[in-house]
């Protein structure tokens, strides 16, 4: 078993590091503060040509796995981007996959260069108000008339879309009542959200306020049969696919964001002098940080073995929800001990641990929550009865 980076991943680690650094914590405190779409750090990240990391070399991509993918994530996020920098990024990765798997080739020409270089932004569909987790129970309907789909439903917390051209959405093409098994039914769709009939309305959250989550209400939308992606009624398995790596990034996204936090805190704790010492000297500021990063690096190897075996081909549901449990927990115990090392000024946004705090604990909830990992690792790992 080796657990040495390769020269090429090293190197990565190295040049999005550099890279990420251009961009310091007064501009990702801008973004936050002000609602702003970073641009500017996505344009600069394309003509690098990190977006395209996972996509195949013939549509523009580095052609590199969800290891490599990890790797950008977390550097990313290590750098102190938080969310706010991960999610544009993150964004690249994720929703291509069917596409990339499942697409015709005509939807890969097409859709896939334009990711890569940074042209074509895309976004994510697939929670509904009544469904939340339990998907199976998606109402979005999407009847088939003619050459076209005619879709009707709303989708909640799509992420991305303010800024995106088009939407992966997973809509059901035979009603719930009249297939043999629920996960059947369910169709994935390219969408255009320039079509007609879809509207946009913006939830205003906690934290990572420069990438915006909305509520998509789509009323007898058009879309081209063409823009099915894969096999009709096999949406949800299309879409299963790309689940156990999606976890896995967000679990990397955590690493860096609490390797961040650890970094502030451990500098204002040097810095920092109360009766005459630096309180980094006092054990009861030491030993919570020590303990938080030890931690993250524990949670840092889950990921690095789940993504792994994602890359071999190997069955890694267990390892994806576990890395993603472990790391969303650590990466928010690191930003809380960091804000508590802080005292008052780690509730101000001077010292910029109050963003990476209220960005992290995102990822106690999505995209899977913490309670629905226990579950899974209940159910398939240790042979428990479903509890759902």
């Amino acid at each position: 078993m080796d657990f040495n980076l390769t020269e090429e991943q090293e190197m990565i680690r190295t040049q999005v590091r550099e890279l990420a650094d251009t961009f310091d914590m007064e501009y990702w405190r801008d973004c936050d503060r002000n609602h702003e779409y970073p641009h500017e750090y996505l344009k600069t990240f394309a003509e690098a040509g990190w977006l395209g990391i996972a996509i195949p070399e013939a549509y523009g991509g580095a052609g590199l796995d969800i290891f490599e993918a990890c790797l950008l994530l977390e550097e990313i996020c290590a750098s102190g981007a938080g969310t706010t920098g991960a999610s544009p990024v993150h964004f690249a990765i994720f929703p291509p996959m069917p596409v990339i798997k499942y697409g015709t080739e005509e939807q890969k020409q097409r859709f896939l260069p334009g990711v890569a270089s940074g042209e074509l932004k895309v976004g994510f569909g697939v929670t509904e108000p009544d469904a939340g987790t339990d998907t199976t129970r998606i109402s979005t309907y999407a009847e088939k008339v003619g050459d076209e789909y005619i879709i009707t439903g709303q989708k909640v917390w799509s992420t991305n879309i303010k800024h995106a051209q088009r939407t992966l959405l997973l809509a059901r093409t035979t009603p719930y009542e009249q297939v043999d098994k629920k996960t059947l039914g369910m169709s994935l769709f390219m969408l255009d959200l320039e079509s007609e009939g879809i509207e946009r309305s913006e939830i205003e959250k906690l934290g990572r306020h420069a990438v915006d989550s909305n509520i998509l209400t789509l009323d007898h939308v058009r879309v081209p049969a063409y823009d099915l992606i894969g096999e009709e009624g096999q949406g949800f398995y299309h879409l299963l696919a790309g689940l156990n790596s999606e976890r896995l990034l967000i679990a990397a996204e955590a690493v860096g964001i609490g390797r961040a936090a650890i970094d502030i805190g451990v500098k204002y704790a040097n810095e920092r002098v109360v009766f005459n010492r630096p309180i980094g000297m006092n054990q009861g500021l030491q030993f919570p940080l020590a303990d938080a990063h030890s931690k993250l690096i524990a949670a840092q190897l889950l990921v690095y073995k789940g993504a792994t075996m994602f890359d071999q081909g190997q069955s890694c549901g267990a390892e994806a929800n576990m890395a993603k449990l472990r790391a969303a927990e650590a990466g928010f115990e690191a930003c809380d001990v960091a804000l508590q090392v802080h005292g008052g000024m780690g509730y101000a946004s001077e010292y910029h641990i109050e963003r990476l705090w209220r960005e992290i604990r995102l990822y106690k909830l999505a995209p899977v929550s913490q309670e629905m990992a226990l579950s899974y690792i209940g159910q398939h790992v240790l042979g428990l009865p479903k509890s759902y």
